[in-house]
């Protein structure tokens, strides 16, 4: 199988803080040479920067992600534009708006989420997206603020929002959740995207594909999402790798992945 590319994982979670080493072989082994690895608060940068420094094909995001709010100051934007400057990331995220989420205030969401996306724009980065019960309104605001480009990742929302990303420069992460057999919906929507606005994602240590349910999700799960993909769109795994991938290489700007 061509190598594959993680675009969303969390290794920097403490879930893995005992046997991370273990994890990004066991990734190697499956054939994920590399991951984006998005933040979610402020406290949490120093680490996942540390964390990325560990081994090769590890690449940071810093952001502010919607359902840490409480744990956000305004303050931090200011913080993230000097990270960025610093660390060049491949990408700014997770940010993005939660309105599944009992008490996160919708206001704050969007003054955080906007704030990335002009950080976004300034600096030319894409951006990852967190959007639950909230993709109209990410629709919105990456409009308002325009010339963005990034991934809605976990994407749930219709084929019609699908088309509008798609027209607005912005692709699809998907994983976990389409290999159930109640995601009828989301499985319709893999074998009629187009697959140039695909990237496969774990988002270890959430999000379990069937076969691991209510374990501790890993990023060598990944070959099983581009087999579940490929069964789904009656194709070759191979070229579910291969185009994810290069999909995942171009918006990332990620260098040349070597098998």
């Amino acid at each position: 199988m061509s190598v594959l590319v993680d675009s969303h994982c969390h290794l920097d979670a403490s879930e893995f803080d005992a046997d991370r080493d273990a994890v990004i072989a066991r990734a190697h082994a499956a054939g994920v040479q590399a991951q984006v690895v998005p933040a979610v608060t402020a406290a949490s940068w120093p680490k996942l920067r540390q964390v990325c420094q560990q081994a090769p094909g590890l690449y940071p995001a810093y952001g502010l992600h919607p359902m840490f709010l409480a744990e956000h100051q305004p303050g931090h934007l200011a913080d993230l534009r000097g990270w960025i400057e610093r660390e060049r990331p491949c990408a700014i995220g997770e940010c993005g708006l939660d309105f599944f989420v009992e008490g996160l205030d919708a206001e704050a969401q969007q003054r955080y989420f906007v704030g990335q996306l002009e950080l976004a724009r300034e600096f030319d980065l894409p951006v990852i997206v967190h959007a639950r019960r909230a993709v109209d309104a990410v629709i919105a605001a990456i409009k308002r603020v325009g010339g963005l480009r990034g991934v809605v990742h976990s994407f749930s929302g219709s084929p019609e929002q699908a088309a509008q990303l798609h027209k607005l420069g912005f692709l699809l992460g998907l994983g976990g959740p389409l290999t159930y057999e109640r995601a009828q919906r989301l499985q319709r929507l893999v074998r009629e995207m187009p697959l140039e606005q695909l990237l496969l994602e774990t988002d270890a240590p959430d999000q379990p594909d069937a076969g691991v349910r209510g374990q501790r999700n890993e990023p060598a799960r990944l070959a099983v999402i581009a087999r579940h993909v490929a069964a789904l769109r009656g194709s070759d795994v191979e070229t579910v790798a291969r185009v994810t991938s290069g999909n995942a290489r171009r918006l990332f700007a990620l260098p040349a992945i070597e098998g």
